[in-house]
């Protein structure tokens, strides 16, 4: 279809008018003599570049009112809006900026090339707040994400009621693999790294993958092209933990020629305490750095980029049971079985990890509207997990996992007058190595996965306020791994039936298959959807999206004890891919003073994969629960909602709403592990004649989960030595609760060019006693109290 046919469609299906086709041109002066090329110029919906002497001309373009906006590096913007009648002839003069220190940050653009898709961006403000907590705590600031957690350190991102591998986390432009397929691992990230976060909700950002059921994080560092040398650091103290961490960055920028970056951070936590008690071993140490070096010419730029993250976890004492008498008296009871004296020592069971990414980028522009990008990554993550051992093994880790991971990617961005392509190539190759040394079963084998994928989005914008995209995306897929299996649970599961080519032979015992289980997928995954600006500042995004997920190695291979978290978890073989289709619709309102967007959807996973305990299980290692991952047809429907007011000059308000529904519909009940109703109100008092004085007073709400499944069990325990059965109760969601929070800062002018941010902030004023659904750990107990933080910023 030509373009010709498929404008006039567009426009006897939207009912958009046809205008009259005028030109605008012109030339770019400034104060002192540079080089036009390259400078940037909107008009309407087109986008244009100046010549070397800073001319400039734009045809095509209609009557009425047109918005011009002119920018370039180290200058001003213009942003003006004429009424254009016929062809113009007008010349634009740049003036040099002249902002502060820590204002000359160039924010890298919106990497995404999904329009339907209303994304939430987090700010660098937010972000610095965040500084000593972890990615999921930055996140939850976000309507619509919450949070599953192992305690209260390990936390990972929830979206819309959807966690783990279906929310891919990507770094850099490269996607994270560090092991994220378990519940209790936390992305191996450092939040003071990231400049700017974007979330994408739902499986649009085809780019990144077509597993991203969910949604995406996006996480940009710091870009500086402007020629200047600039420095942060970052001071928090916390007295709940009695520690705190210190993160010191300098950036070196350059719009051509070389620039780097450089940033590193130390963490020293000790015990977290709850209102009552000491959480006893639930610190966490970290030492992590990043860095990069470009080198930018007219044409290309090139850049290599390092990371190191390190990570020392403590994993709650009274988490690991010895029978399921304690249990069935932590549950009842509501109190730790092990309350010991705070410390910052870290002790058996732990986690131990360490991330590295290694990164080399090239970017050549074929012309002022076309680039070519090429990347590879490499990605090494070491996972050690310590149980509680005894003798010769107490310093051994009970699980010891090295995963290898190689990614390339090749994309093309083509950028016209009113439409936008990228396409791209990408493969990888995985390998995890599981250590024998353990002298214990691994619960992940050793395995190997090949990956390949192609895609193509295009956007096109029908008109100045309409405009659609849509993408395609195929992905390749190949897992095999190498692994024991005992006959007895071969042969309960079936699959001797279902997969007698995965045996090789039998071990030494005559016990066990050594089993070669080999999985291939070919996946098909898309996204379509418009963009339509309203009358009044209104705008409404629709997205449809259809994503697989293949299952990962946790859900096919597991097998045995997780020991950092004290629970047995068993995977299958027989799972299939998730499948799913998501509409989503955002209606959004901006205006001087209030904004508002409301989101909401529908998404039908087929064969959704959770993980549903089903008992209890005593070892020689103690008693521990038994999750096991199954499949249902799910249906999660959900809303979000959010605002902000500026009341006045000083006094703002925001509000958030998030709600989400997950339903099994095969056994027609509520879905395990769902968010329950959450609202934040917050309210900020800001007077910038005092030193940029910032009050905030937010209160967090949190329903209790009335919807979800019953999985509790009978089991015998010993009361005045005899045995009885009881119900152990693991279902039941504990009560609402309700926290207020106070956050306070001011900058100071501490010398010629540097400033001083202090601030001072509460978590949890009135010590709430309380209990997350979403926390692992909320069988043993409660969440922590009050906390007093102090933060300094030095920007230099």
């Amino acid at each position: 279809m030509s373009k010709k046919i498929l404008v006039f469609f567009s426009l006897i299906l939207f009912g958009n008018s046809i205008y009259s086709q005028n030109t605008i041109s012109g030339k770019i002066i400034s104060q002192k003599p540079i080089s036009f090329s390259g400078i940037h110029i909107h008009i309407g919906q087109k986008i244009s570049s100046s010549d070397d002497a800073g001319n400039y001309s734009i045809n095509n373009l209609p009557n009425g009112a047109t918005k011009i906006f002119i920018s370039h590096l180290g200058y001003q913007s213009i942003d003006t809006v004429i009424d254009l009648r016929g062809n113009l002839k007008i010349d634009f003069k740049l003036k040099l900026s002249t902002t502060k220190l820590h204002e000359v940050v160039i924010q890298q653009k919106n990497i995404s090339s999904t329009k339907s898709v209303a994304e939430q961006q987090i700010k660098l403000e937010t972000i610095e707040k965040h500084s000593n907590q972890s990615l999921g705590d930055v996140l939850k600031e976000v309507a619509g994400i919450s949070s599953l957690k192992t305690g209260n350190t390990v936390v990972k991102p929830i979206i819309n009621g959807l966690y783990g591998s279906r929310v891919p986390v990507i770094n850099n432009n490269v996607k994270l693999e560090d092991q994220q397929w378990g519940t209790e691992h936390a992305p191996n990230f450092d939040v003071n790294a990231a400049n700017k976060i974007t979330v994408i909700k739902g499986a649009s950002g085809l780019q990144y993958g077509g597993d991203a059921i969910g949604g995406l994080v996006i996480i940009e560092p710091m870009s500086v092209k402007k020629d200047t040398l600039f420095g942060k650091t970052i001071l928090n103290l916390d007295s709940n933990g009695r520690g705190g961490s210190v993160s010191s960055s300098i950036h070196k920028g350059n719009d051509l020629g070389w620039s780097w970056n450089a940033l590193t951070t130390l963490k020293y936590i000790g015990d977290k305490e709850a209102a009552n008690y000491v959480l006893s071993n639930s610190g966490n140490q970290e030492a992590n750095f990043s860095g990069d070096i470009k080198y930018a010419a007219k044409k290309y730029n090139a850049t290599a980029f390092y990371s190191y993250y390190k990570s020392v976890i403590g994993i709650l004492s009274a988490s690991h049971i010895g029978n399921v008498n304690d249990l069935y008296l932590s549950i009842n009871k509501k109190v730790p079985s092990i309350i010991n004296d705070f410390t910052h020592n870290i002790q058996n069971p732990k986690q131990d990890v360490q991330h590295h990414i290694a990164k080399f980028n090239f970017n050549y522009y074929l012309n002022e509207s076309a680039f070519l990008s090429f990347q590879y990554a490499f990605q090494f993550n070491k996972r050690l997990e310590y149980d509680v051992r005894r003798g010769d093994y107490k310093n051994i880790a009970a699980l010891d996992l090295d995963l290898k991971t190689n990614t390339l990617n090749i994309d093309y961005k083509k950028t016209g007058h009113d439409w936008n392509f990228k396409s791209g190539l990408s493969a990888a190759t995985q390998n995890n190595y599981a250590n024998p040394a353990t002298e214990i079963v691994p619960l992940i084998p050793n395995y190997d996965k090949i990956d390949f994928g192609a895609y193509g989005i295009a956007s096109y914008n029908i008109s100045d306020s309409f405009s659609v995209d849509g993408g395609l995306r195929y992905d390749f897929s190949k897992i095999e791994a190498t692994k024991y299996y005992q006959k007895s649970t071969w042969d309960k599961r079936g699959y001797n039936e279902t997969f007698p080519e995965f045996i090789i032979r039998e071990d030494r015992t005559q016990t066990q298959w050594l089993s070669k289980p080999s999985f291939t997928f070919h996946n098909i995954s898309a996204s379509t959807g418009f963009h339509k600006e309203l009358k009044n500042s209104w705008d409404i995004f629709t997205n449809v999206s259809f994503a697989s997920r293949n299952p990962n190695p946790s859900e096919f291979f597991s097998d045995g004890l997780h020991h950092s978290t004290g629970v047995i978890e068993l995977g299958d073989l027989n799972l299939n891919k998730e499948q799913s289709t998501k509409l989503s619709v955002t209606v959004q309102k901006k205006s001087n003073d209030f904004s508002f967007e409301i989101n909401p959807y529908i998404n039908n996973i087929q064969n959704y994969i959770f993980l549903k305990p089903v008992g209890f299980e005593t070892t020689i290692r103690g008693a521990f629960p038994v999750y096991e991952y199954q499949q249902t047809n799910a249906r999660l429907l959900g809303i979000d909602l959010q605002t902000h007011w500026d009341i006045t000059n000083q006094w703002q308000h925001s509000f958030s709403m998030a709600y989400v529904n997950g339903k099994d519909r095969i056994l027609s009940e509520p879905l395990i592990d769902m968010p329950p109703v959450i609202l934040n109100n917050k309210i900020r008092y800001l007077k910038r004649e005092w030193h940029e004085l910032i009050l905030e007073l937010k209160n967090e709400m949190i329903f209790r989960q009335n919807q979800f499944p019953d999985n509790n069990f009978y089991t015998n325990i010993i009361q005045d030595g005899e045995f009885i059965s009881v119900l152990v109760d693991i279902s039941t969601p504990p009560p609402a609760y309700n926290l207020l929070h106070f956050y306070s800062e001011m900058k100071f002018n501490t010398f010629k060019k540097s400033t001083t941010t202090i601030a001072f902030s509460v978590q949890n004023i009135f010590n709430v006693s309380y209990r997350d659904y979403l926390n692992r750990q909320r069988l043993f107990a409660n969440e922590i109290g009050r906390s007093f933080q102090i933060q300094l910023k030095f920007n230099y």
